[in-house]
């Protein structure tokens, strides 16, 4: 593990037990990450995407070990310098990482508890490491809120008497309470307005340069992904496909279904004309995936022999461009406005 890396996932597997029956003997596995390996840069953003029910989410949660994984390594280098083995560290070494290791929630309206203040719910946090109390743990969250946005006037108040972006705001501010230094954000603007969107990024932007924060940026969205990451990994069925740089990725995409991907962002320039790919067929479910290629039910590129019975291996075909994919270098597909 190089210096420069904060986190490197290798082979990371999470299966869940399908159980049937009077027993609920275990009869299958849901695969929802199978095999994903990536590592990401101090300072760096890496944006995570793909359809819902691909496992980006649940690579997120894995990674902060509130799943604990059924296979692979989670290293993570502390603040310290030391590396660590997240995936087979024990419960109760786990809470010093939660310092540094923290995650903002999809949900801003199931993710606060509405029974607590804003004081409570951004400071609760200083109080289980032992941070700040009293006075100091005020001025703390007082702090803390004006950072994101928010007048620390308002911190006796309610969830329920905040907007969906000011809600996020709170969930993020909670997030920086302990000054952690990798960040998993998960979906952060998928349940706002669209309005609402672009101030949180922008936001989420300003807070990374300010702290020199690192994230693992999950959304279902290229276009909102696009605008914060530095590199971006699209997830197909539990499986990284396709990992680059972020204005390469959409420039030049090398796997059909990040092609697919890209033909739904909108170009820049309104003279461009983006064709739009419309995908056929259904997602396979992640507890029955299709022999070789997973996409390949849905490819439009696909042939009759190594793409349904070879399983591709996730490859670098140029600098820093990884694509899982037999064709890649045979194909020829559309970026932005392509």
């Amino acid at each position: 593990m190089s210096d420069e890396y904060i986190l490197e996932v290798s082979n990371l597997r999470q299966y869940f037990p399908i159980r049937s029956g009077f027993l609920q003997r275990v009869v299958g596995q849901i695969k929802a990450v199978d095999g994903v390996s990536f590592a990401v840069k101090q300072n760096e953003v890496l944006g995570l995407v793909g359809e819902s029910g691909c496992g980006k989410t649940t690579v997120g949660r894995t990674v902060l070990r509130l799943y604990d994984p059924t296979a692979g390594e989670i290293w993570y280098r502390t603040r310290s310098g030391e590396r660590v083995n997240v995936a087979q560290l024990p419960p109760g070494e786990l809470k010093p990482l939660r310092r540094e290791m923290r995650m903002i929630f999809q949900d801003p309206f199931s993710s606060l508890n509405p029974r607590r203040t804003v004081k409570e719910l951004i400071g609760e946090p200083l109080q289980i490491h032992r941070v700040a109390r009293g006075r100091a743990l005020e001025e703390r969250v007082a702090q803390l809120m004006a950072e994101v946005g928010l007048d620390p006037a308002y911190m006796e108040r309610y969830p329920h008497e905040f907007s969906g972006g000011q809600r996020q705001r709170i969930g993020i501010a909670r997030t920086l309470s302990l000054s952690p230094r990798l960040i998993i954000a998960d979906e952060p603007v998928s349940a706002l307005d669209v309005s609402v969107q672009a101030q949180v990024l922008n936001l989420l932007q300003s807070l990374k340069d300010e702290f020199g924060l690192t994230l693992l940026f999950i959304a279902h969205d290229l276009s909102v992904v696009e605008h914060i990451s530095d590199r971006i990994a699209v997830m197909y069925v539990g499986k990284i496909v396709e990992m680059a740089p972020a204005e390469e990725l959409l420039r030049r995409p090398l796997h059909p279904y990040a092609e697919a991907l890209v033909s739904a962002v909108p170009p820049a320039d309104p003279d461009l004309q983006s064709r739009r790919i419309i995908l056929e067929g259904d997602v396979p479910s992640p507890a029955n995936p299709p022999a070789g290629c997973v996409f390949h039910p849905r490819c439009r590129y696909a042939n009759s022999g190594s793409c349904r019975t070879v399983e591709p291996p996730l490859q670098e075909v140029e600098p820093g461009h990884f694509v899982a994919c037999h064709l890649a270098k045979e194909l020829h597909l559309a970026g932005i406005g392509g």
